[in-house]
C-alpha cells in the first residue's frame, strides 16, 4: 500500500499516524485511547491530502466510527468541533444559527429601558456560529465531526454540497460572506439508517470500518493497561465466543467493542480467580452486552 504519510510529510501538510494516546493524556483531556488499521490510517491521510473530501465513515454501532476524529484532532494538535445530528437538524445549523426570539424579546425590554437599542440593530449579537461555521473562520486548521447524518432529514447532505465544495457560505440576516481560511478536515459517519444521496456520495471519500476483532486484546489493554493479561485473555475469548454465536444465529444487534469495554470495565472490579471461573460457565453480567430480550432468550439458554 502506497504510505500518503511520506506525501503529506513531503509537501509540509500535517499527517495521521495512528500513534496510541498515553493514559495520562486520556485522563486529562477527556480521550480514550484508539488504534486505528493502517487502510483507516491511510484513509484518515487522504483526506487531509484532499483538503475539501468529507470521510464517509460507515460500520457496525460502537465499532469507534466517532472517536476517530477526536483522536486524530488530538494527535495532530488541531481544534476539534463536533455535531451531532439529530432528526430535527437542519444543514444551516452547523453553519450558524439566529435567534429571532431572543432578539424580539431584547426590542420588548428597549421599549421598556432596559436594553440598549444599539444592542438590538446588531444583527451579530444574535448570531451563533455551528461547528462548521466556527472550523471555517479559525484561523487554524479545523477536525469537524458531523455524527450519524443519517438521523436528519434526506435532503440534509445535499444541503450542505455548496459549503462543503466553495468553502464558504453566506449569513442571511447581515450578507456577510464567511470564507474559510483552512479547508477542515471533515468526518461523516452514517449507521446507515437511511441512504445517503448520490451527489453527496460522489463528494465524499469512503472507509468501513470493520469490526476489529484480532484487536480485540490490544484494545482492551489500551483501555486498561494495568489489568493482568490472563484476565483480559479470558474476557476477549468468552466474548468472541459470544460473538461469534450471535453471527450464526444472526441477532440484528452483536456485541460492539464498546459493549466488551464496558463489560470488562465490570469484570476487573472482582477477583481475577473468581472471573476466570465464572467466564468458564453461565455468562457474567449479561445486561452490560446483551441489549435485546430476545437475545438473553437465544444466547443464555433460557
Amino acid at each position: 500500500m502506497v504510505n500518503l504519510a511520506d506525501a503529506l510529510a513531503a509537501s509540509g501538510k500535517p499527517f495521521y499516524q495512528g500513534k496510541l494516546i498515553s493514559p495520562q493524556a486520556c485522563q486529562e483531556n477527556g480521550l480514550t485511547p484508539y488504534l486505528p488499521s493502517p487502510e483507516l490510517i491511510n484513509a484518515v491521510n487522504l483526506a487531509i491530502f484532499l483538503e475539501k473530501r468529507p470521510l464517509l465513515l460507515k460500520g457496525e454501532p460502537g465499532c469507534g466510527k466517532t472517536r476517530l476524529a477526536q483522536a486524530v484532532a488530538y494527535e495532530l494538535g488541531l481544534p476539534y468541533e463536533p455535531w451531532y445530528i439529530k432528526s430535527t437538524s437542519r444543514a444551516k445549523d452547523g453553519l450558524y444559527t439566529y435567534d429571532a426570539v431572543r432578539r424580539l424579546h431584547d426590542a420588548q425590554l428597549v421599549r421598556m429601558g432596559e436594553k440598549s437599542q444599539s444592542k438590538v440593530d446588531d444583527l451579530n449579537n444574535y448570531i451563533e456560529m455551528g461547528a462548521l461555521g466556527r472550523a471555517f473562520a479559525n484561523p487554524q486548521r479545523t477536525v469537524v465531526l458531523i455524527d450519524e447524518i443519517d438521523k436528519a432529514d434526506i435532503d440534509f447532505p445535499n444541503d450542505l454540497l455548496r459549503e462543503l465544495d466553495e468553502q464558504q457560505f453566506t449569513i442571511e440576516e447581515t450578507g456577510k460572506e464567511v470564507q474559510a481560511n483552512f479547508p477542515p478536515i471533515v468526518f461523516v459517519t452514517s449507521n446507515d439508517e437511511k441512504d445517503l444521496p448520490d451527489a453527496f456520495l460522489r463528494r465524499c471519500l469512503f472507509y468501513y470500518i470493520e469490526f476489529p476483532n484480532s484487536q480485540l486484546t490490544e484494545i482492551v489493554k489500551a483501555h486498561f493497561p494495568e489489568s493482568s493479561p490472563e484476565l483480559v485473555e479470558g474476557a476477549v475469548q468468552r466474548f468472541r465466543e459470544l460473538r461469534q454465536t450471535m453471527e450464526k444465529g444472526k441477532s440484528g444487534k452483536k456485541v460492539s467493542t464498546s459493549e466488551l469495554l464496558d463489560w470488562f470495565a465490570v469484570l476487573r472490579q472482582f477477583p481475577q480467580d473468581e472471573v476466570l471461573q465464572q467466564l468458564e460457565g453461565e455468562l457474567p453480567f449479561p445486561e452490560v452486552l446483551l441489549k435485546k430480550w430476545e437475545d438473553h432468550l437465544r444466547y443464555l439458554g433460557q
